[in-house]
């Protein structure tokens, strides 16, 4: 596909998706109380967003992942944060 095919076929959805984004940190903006270790991650994948370097998905992906490489013994909650909570 042309770049114009792809603006054509998915502008609109990404522009949809970015104003999502934007109300989402207005609302955590506007709320009491201190950031997480999620909204951290969030803020460094917008960072890797804005970078003009390839792999762009792959680059905000690592940005919520956990890192480390040693299996953990057993899970230590029943469901997916969204983020890596860091080390403990």
């Amino acid at each position: 596909m042309t770049r114009q095919e792809i603006l054509d076929l998915y502008f609109i959805e990404a522009r949809h998706k970015l104003i999502d984004v934007a109300a989402f940190l207005d609302r955590a903006a506007r709320a009491e109380g201190v950031d997480d270790f999620r909204m951290k991650a969030f803020h460094q994948a917008m960072e890797e967003l804005s970078k003009d370097e390839p792999h762009a998905a792959k680059r905000v992906l690592l940005a919520f992942s956990d890192p480390t490489q040693e299996p953990i013994p057993t899970a230590t909650t029943q469901g997916a944060c969204g983020a890596w909570p860091g080390a403990k």
